[in-house]
């Protein structure tokens, strides 16, 4: 456990190395392709080099660090997470999966396994420049398209453009793609959440990523002055949608494992003096199971309809987003399981609330992942932390996990 530990504080070092190249001084935030990316590249691909892998880059900025197996015709197992950041985030989003990767290949000691390992540090997979994400991942799938390749940034600047202004070549795009010898995908990845913390683990076993609906309401009722406006020949589209919103949360609570969010609220014309007219409201709603999502979707939506009518307002939405479930895969989840007991850890099962790019990944291959204790259950945010023993932990695991791997492979 000794040499697991120092590189664990390796490992945190190394992530906050990271977290120095930014776009926005004071902050870490760093963009799909933006200019701090190619020093992460640098940092991260000498890691790489150190460690003895070959390292590239592909035609959509993804860094690739490969691990060469005892055989040149194994098969490849992947190990990845995300490079980007949203807007001043933490130093170990993402990140902490890719460092991890580079740090189980270091403890190999120059072994060689009946597999090859693949490093990936994908290029995007947050949204923040071009509102999509995982422009990464989907070129590894083989998911980028001409739609894709051509929406515009806040700048006007598309996909392509950004490709080519970084110094890679858009028509090499289909190179990215993974072959037919893929063995499966792991990713590690801070929790996000709280659950970990409160039942005092350091790893949990993700079964399956929840599916994810996004919405836009948009209330309609008549501004009017707020000094001459009767209280009951109102049309406050603005109290009618802070209604709706409660019964937001009170659909969320009463259906177990569901969670359900309004973020986002934008009143119109948003004078103090004037009644709202118009409302913009966001809707989030995320369950592991899509037969209980999509169900208390078409419940909100009713409920926002009842509402409206009695209070004289007009309610119309858009939907955004759709996101299916994804279940990890049955037999590699089941291999990390038996490497976190192994490792002498409790195996806890759960669920992920966030999208990450295993489920992308797992359109095209078999994949798991592990969770790491996030303490205060906080991420997106500058405050985000790991605890040192964690790390040791996720590596202890991730170790084992290659073990059993080549055990399967006799």
């Amino acid at each position: 456990m000794e040499r697991p530990l120092a590189t664990a504080h390796g490992v945190i070092a190394r992530c906050k190395s990271l977290a120095e190249c930014t776009s926005e001084s004071g902050f870490t935030t760093r963009p799909f392709l933006s200019e701090p990316m190619r020093e992460v590249h640098l940092r991260l691909g000498a890691w790489m080099q150190q460690a003895g892998m070959s390292v590239s880059i592909d035609a959509v900025g993804n860094l690739r660090g490969g691990y060469a197996a005892q055989q040149p015709s194994a098969p490849r197992l992947f190990i990845g997470s995300h490079l980007d950041t949203v807007p001043r985030a933490g130093a170990y989003d993402g990140v902490l999966g890719v460092v991890l990767g580079v740090a189980l290949v270091e403890l190999l000691d120059g072994r060689r396994l009946k597999f090859h390992i693949e490093v990936v540090g994908f290029s995007e997979e947050e949204g923040l420049r071009f509102g999509v994400p995982f422009i990464g991942s989907r070129a590894l799938i083989g998911g980028i398209d001409g739609e894709l390749l051509g929406r515009r940034d806040a700048n006007g600047v598309r996909v392509v453009d950004a490709i080519r202004a970084f110094g890679l070549d858009p028509l090499r795009i289909g190179d990215a793609q993974a072959g037919g010898d893929s063995l499966g995908y792991v990713e590690f990845h801070i929790e996000q959440g709280p659950i970990l913390e409160s039942l005092g683990l350091h790893l949990g076993v993700v079964e399956a990523i929840a599916g994810q609906s996004r919405l836009e309401m948009i209330f309609k009722g008549q501004a009017n002055h707020a000094g001459t406006t009767p209280m009951h020949l109102r049309h406050d589209a603005l109290a009618g949608a802070a209604e709706w919103i409660t019964s937001v949360e009170k659909e969320a609570h009463a259906t177990a494992g569901l969670v359900a969010t309004t973020g986002r609220l934008h009143a119109e014309p948003g004078a103090s003096n004037v009644i709202p007219g118009i409302v913009h409201a966001s809707l989030d709603v995320r369950h592991a199971d899509d037969a209980v999502r999509r169900p208390a979707v078409e419940r909100l939506l009713r409920s926002a309809q009842e509402i409206a009518a009695r209070r004289g307002l007009s309610v119309s939405w858009e939907r955004h987003l759709d996101q299916a479930e994804v279940a990890m895969d049955t037999s590699l989840t089941g291999t990390l399981e038996r490497a976190v007991a192994n490792s002498g850890y409790p195996v806890h099962r759960m669920n992920s609330g966030a999208g990450h790019d295993a489920m992308i990944v797992a359109k095209r291959m078999p994949a798991a992942m592990l969770f790491l204790r996030s303490p205060g259950g906080i991420s997106h945010h500058f405050s985000e932390t790991v605890l040192e023993e964690d790390v040791a932990a996720a590596l202890v695991t991730g170790l084992r996990f290659l073990e059993e791997v080549e055990a399967g492979r006799d």
